[in-house]
């Protein structure tokens, strides 16, 4: 059992091991993910399977244990951190008598909370409907039956049926602005490569100092925080990176191991501007002891958004915590591959700075010099790289 610090509802966390690697590492992950919800985890219920239960996913001697920790908890929900069928979180809320969760709508729900933009407002939406889509018979069970009584008899089509029609109406009413969203962007972006300014986004495993950094490079305001998921809706801004003139830099949303499908199909139009960028700078928290296995997290979210070959260069963040110098290293060709740095110390930031500027050069080498005032739509920054 696993006490966190008291506030908002109460949560028992179930691990169960199917034999994956880090699952002390997944357990204290899916905590800083329910607390980041805003629940205060009271106990976390662990097993170990080789399959999941095709009813309750987690057996009936578990479900009997997690039962015991909601009573004597007076818990509120119940995350499991996998993913669970519709049946089998039905079944589950039915033998707990308590609202249960999977990882997916635990990260829906953070989502939610944390989108500040319309277009992120959007986005989050469609996940959930999405994502809701396959759930609609779960507490519906009482609206199966045909409509019926006074003032209540319909052309014939059960109140399910009616939900799962407005659910398709307001999904197409979502793709439709986001497609309108994902036109406009692609105008920027058109225009920006015109002018041979080369675009950077940030990405990394959430946490991993990204927005701390961009506001450091660029002296903004982006939220930073020490949780999960503290920046969802993509912010840009102009770089002056000496004489290269300027850089286009994004901070975007992080990446974390089994990223829901919903979400990477729902921000599709936010991700797009990853694939499409000149550089990623794949931020990295230098100090975890499973950076590596981050990293392949990473990776396989650049693929799956088709940006798993565009050139990047590994940014080793929080060297602070190191104790570590500033570096940076080649590969075997002589091209930028590392930048060791402290972003929150700002320790570094001038020799990122300068492997900035070295692409930019070369991009510059294959078309005429940006002119100051391109890109009007993003804010200049010529910071001195010392963090805010």
């Amino acid at each position: 059992m696993l006490e966190r610090h008291p506030g908002g509802e109460r949560a028992v966390i179930v691990q169960l091991d199917f034999g994956e690697s880090s699952l002390a590492d997944r357990r204290e992950e899916v905590c800083l993910l329910a607390e980041s919800a805003g629940a205060s985890v009271c106990a976390t219920v662990e097993g170990k399977r080789k399959f999941p239960d095709s009813a309750t996913f987690a057996g009936k001697g578990k479900v009997q244990e997690i039962g015991d920790a909601v009573t004597l908890h007076q818990a509120d929900v119940v995350i499991f951190n996998h993913a669970l069928s519709p049946a089998q979180e039905r079944n589950l809320e039915q033998a707990l008598r308590c609202r249960v969760i999977d990882r997916t709508s635990l990260i829906l729900d953070i989502f939610a909370q944390r989108a500040q933009s319309s277009d992120g407002k959007l986005q989050v939406e469609l996940a959930q409907l999405d994502h809701l889509a396959t759930r609609l018979v779960r507490g519906w069970t009482h609206l199966e039956r045909q409509k019926g009584g006074i003032g209540l008899r319909g052309p014939g089509e059960t109140q399910l049926e009616t939900d799962r029609r407005l659910l398709g109406k307001r999904v197409k009413v979502l793709r439709e602005r986001l497609r309108k969203l994902e036109r406009q962007r692609g105008v920027q972006r058109r225009s920006r490569l015109r002018n041979d300014v080369l675009t950077v986004s940030l990405v990394g495993y959430t946490n991993a100092g990204k927005s701390t950094l961009f506001n450091a490079l660029t002296h903004a305001d982006a939220y930073a925080a020490n949780q999960l998921f503290a920046t969802l809706d993509t912010t840009s801004r102009k770089l002056w990176v000496g004489e290269a003139g300027h850089v286009v830099i994004s901070d975007t949303v992080g990446f974390i191991r089994d990223l829901p499908h919903e979400l990477v199909a729902a921000f599709h139009a936010t991700l797009e501007a990853t694939a499409q960028a000149d550089l990623l700078l794949h931020v990295v928290d230098a100090a975890s002891p499973i950076r590596d296995e981050q990293m392949q997290e990473v990776e396989k979210v650049l693929e799956e958004i088709g940006a798993r070959d565009v050139r990047q260069i590994v940014v080793l963040n929080k060297l602070d915590l190191l104790d570590l110098p500033p570096a940076v290293e080649r590969d075997e060709y002589g091209n930028i591959a590392r930048v060791r740095l402290s972003a929150r110390r700002g320790d570094g930031l001038d020799l990122l700075r300068q492997a900035l500027a070295e692409v930019a050069l070369e991009k510059l080498r294959y078309g005429e010099r940006p002119e100051v005032a391109d890109a009007p739509d993003i804010p200049d920054s010529m910071g001195s790289g010392s963090p805010l």
